[in-house]
């Protein structure tokens, strides 16, 4: 490890190096204003710094406000720029701040904007004289020598405004027929211009206007609103006066589509030239030659030429955004390569680093896994014990609960002596409290052993435990399954239970208000629900063979038993096997032990709810009668119906055949969805066609008898007035 380590040492400082070869340079843009004319600049000056990888540029806007302007040239030198570019908002103002930062060494280029000031390093930016004379002679031209104009101005006391100004009256000082009748202080923003406009016209009605000079093209078109709003002479006709501007941006509502557009008469591009002031600002920070003073070159825009520039326009601002794409894909590539070299310095580190661990972690992890695995092993014979004692101590308190609170219930019982009394109620009460303290410890034991287990795994361990006692308990005799009495008249509940006691008692507290029948395994307990179809099956969950919860999935999977209601009860008490339980799909879920009361009234409420299902197909609750329609096993019985009404020999045993059912299964399940016999249901079926046949065609009703499966006319009248109160022929007219 030693000898290693100064070979990574020195790795990591040579890939260091390379990654910082070159300086970087912090650049502070201060701009004036806020709009698109420096929406476009700011682009240009990002797409600049994208051909060279070692620059930052800060930007900030003083929103015409010189007062913010100074603090943010003075922020922006704090922050430790090496160069400033800066467009002043008015001449004399900001040159404190310009003077302060030239005299700390940085160097400044002024832009677009001049300063009273000498100290600045660099100047670029148009000749606005030279742009208000352009306009001037312009203007001169298209009044044909004469007319009135209106000028509105820029920021006051900012160079572009002053010089653009005097260039502009210059120019038409050659022309004595043409009078700036009005000179309009603006700021250079739309909404100044518009109201400035609006108050001249306000106080000069009559005043006729032939031409109006923005000193932007923001405040041309301020004005020309303004104008066209407003009770004027300049508004009416022919008379609405020609506008022009300086800007001449392209894109979407610039300079030149409004000249396009015939919004403007004319513009004058004024170049923002972004890119050529980042190559500047680069020469100076890089000690190359440069000029000091750049005038950036101009042109007039016109509907002679503004198409053809604003497609010149769009095409640049394509290849813009073409390069901004190649910029984030190269950007994303050097992003990568960087991290590449990271990774490789750290792959090194954790090359050394695992090597020391792997010997390390070895040793560790197999002392760890011998004793994690006594660990696991003691956690799951200590899940074992108390999963069995649990079920060996719920299930008899099961039984001594039941049947003591039952006795209690008993004539004699309340008629028995004090003493009697007494020692039952002591009883009780011990039972009772057994019952919550086994509960108690079994629920703490599990939920700390089963902190390191999971829900699978507890259950696994669970299940096998039961299926080790029940595989003893199967061979033994089970008398009170040979219960012969069947009470047709009674519902009928199966119990499935490997506890041959536990089905004892739950025979003894239910035998009273229903038919049982009962079961030893799940196995078991599904042929006789296929054979029986009962109308509620009751089953304990940890059963050998076929355990509760397979026997419920299969249960509600069968279209002959999916009907019937499931309750599970059994020792099985944390949420998750809750959770389990209904979703195989239990109806209801007890726990042991139990109270014979609250089985009895859940027992009620589920068979209840059966009845109320059933009524919707005997019509008492007409709007949800589809539901019962709707279900599949109906469906499959009406589609045999359907197919063989006019076949007066089909019988109940036939339509059995057809589902694969016997007569017996195809009665109770039927009897148990619709609350009707088969037969019943088929001779609903054939008097609901005849009614549809009496409606909707010509027959007798004779003809109407045969083809829905009567053989006798008569006995098919004595029918349909038995189901709808009325004969078949006054039904043609009734329905």
């Amino acid at each position: 490890m030693r000898k290693i380590l100064p070979y990574i040492l020195l790795l990591a400082i040579s890939l260091t190096a390379c990654t910082h070869s070159k300086k970087n340079y912090r650049i502070g843009v201060s701009q004036c204003s806020n709009d698109i004319w420096r929406d476009k600049q700011n682009a240009e000056l990002r797409m600049g710094a994208y051909f060279h990888e070692n620059v930052e540029l800060l930007f900030a806007t003083a929103d015409d406000s010189d007062e913010r302007q100074v603090q943010q040239i003075d922020s922006l030198v704090k922050k430790g720029i090496d160069l400033l570019i800066v467009a002043p908002n008015q001449v004399a103002t900001i040159s404190p701040a310009i003077d302060r930062a030239y005299d700390k060494g940085i160097p400044v280029i002024v832009f677009e904007r001049k300063t009273n000031s000498k100290k600045y390093t660099a100047y670029m930016g148009a000749d606005n004289y030279e742009m208000g004379r352009i306009m001037g002679e312009y203007v001169a031209t298209r009044l044909k020598g004469e007319g009135n104009v209106v000028e509105v101005m820029g920021l006051k006391g900012s160079s572009p405004a002053i010089e653009r100004h005097n260039g502009f009256k210059t120019a038409l000082d050659r022309y004595p027929d043409i009078h700036i009748t009005a000179t309009l202080q603006g700021d250079w923003t739309e909404p100044t211009a518009y109201e400035i406009t609006k108050e001249w016209l306000a106080a000069n009605q009559g005043q006729p206007v032939d031409l109006v000079f923005g000193m932007n093209d923001r405040s041309a078109m301020g004005a020309r609103r303004a104008i066209l709003e407003a009770s004027h002479p300049a508004t009416s006709g022919s008379r609405l006066p020609l506008f022009c501007g300086i800007d001449g941006l392209s894109g979407k509502d610039g300079g030149i589509q409004l000249v396009r557009d015939s919004l403007l008469d004319a513009s004058y591009i004024y170049p923002t030239r972004g890119d050529q002031l980042i190559s500047l600002a680069m020469d100076i920070l890089e000690g190359k030659p440069y000029d000091k003073e750049t005038s950036l070159m101009s042109a007039i825009v016109t509907r002679a030429n503004a198409n053809v520039l604003l497609m010149e326009g769009e095409e640049v601002m394509r290849q813009s955004e073409y390069v901004e794409k190649l910029h984030q894909m190269t950007t994303g590539y050097l992003k990568q390569l960087a991290n590449q070299r990271i990774f490789i310095l750290l792959t090194i580190f954790l090359i050394v680093l695992l090597l020391l661990l792997v010997v390390g972690m070895r040793l560790y992890h197999r002392q760890h896994v011998r004793l994690e695995q006594e660990r696991s092993k003691l956690e799951r014979e200590q899940l074992e014990f108390y999963t069995q004692v649990s079920h060996e101590l719920r299930t008899p308190l099961t039984l001594v609960e039941g049947p003591l609170n039952q006795l209690a219930a008993t004539p004699e019982m309340k008629q028995a002596s004090k003493e009697t009394a007494q020692l039952l109620g002591i009883l009780r009460r011990n039972a009772a409290q057994l019952s919550l303290l086994v509960n108690k410890i079994f629920d703490a034991q599990v939920g700390r052993i089963g902190q390191n287990l999971s829900s699978e795994q507890i259950d696994k361990l669970t299940m096998s435990q039961e299926r080790e006692q029940h595989d003893m308990m199967l061979n033994e005799p089970d008398e009170a399954e040979k219960d012969a009495k069947a009470d047709s008249e009674l519902p009928t509940v199966l119990v499935v239970d490997d506890n041959p006691d536990l089905r004892v008692y739950l025979r003894s507290i239910l035998q009273t208000d229903y038919r049982i029948l009962d079961a030893a395994d799940g196995q078991q307990g599904m042929a006789v629900a296929k054979e029986e179809v009962p109308d509620l099956i009751l089953s304990d969950v940890m059963m050998p063979v076929m355990n509760g919860l397979d026997f419920c999935k299969q249960l509600k999977a069968d279209e002959v038993t999916s009907h019937i209601p499931v309750i599970l009860v059994t020792a099985r008490a944390m949420n998750q096997h809750q959770v389990e339980g209904y979703q195989s799909g239990a109806d209801a879920y007890l726990t042991k032990p139990f109270v014979a009361e609250v089985l009895k009234a859940r027992i009620a409420n589920l068979l209840w709810q059966r009845h109320e299902l059933r009524s919707m197909w005997e019509g008492k609750k007409v709007e949800k009668k589809k539901e019962v329609a709707n279900d599949p096993f109906i469906r499959r019985f009406q589609a045999v119906v359907d197919e063989r009404l006019t076949d007066s020999d089909l019988s109940v045993e036939d339509i059995a055949s057809e589902l694969a059912l016997s007569r017996v299964q195809l009665y109770r399940k039927v009897k148990a969805v619709t609350g009707c016999t088969p037969v019943d249901l088929l001779r609903k079926s054939r008097l609901t066609k005849a009614r549809q046949l009496l409606v909707e065609s010509d027959l007798t009703v004779s003809e109407i008898a045969y083809r829905v499966g009567f053989t006798s006319p008569s006995y098919f009248t004595k029918c349909f007035k038995d189901e709808y109160g009325t004969v078949p022929g006054e039904a043609r007219t009734q329905f």
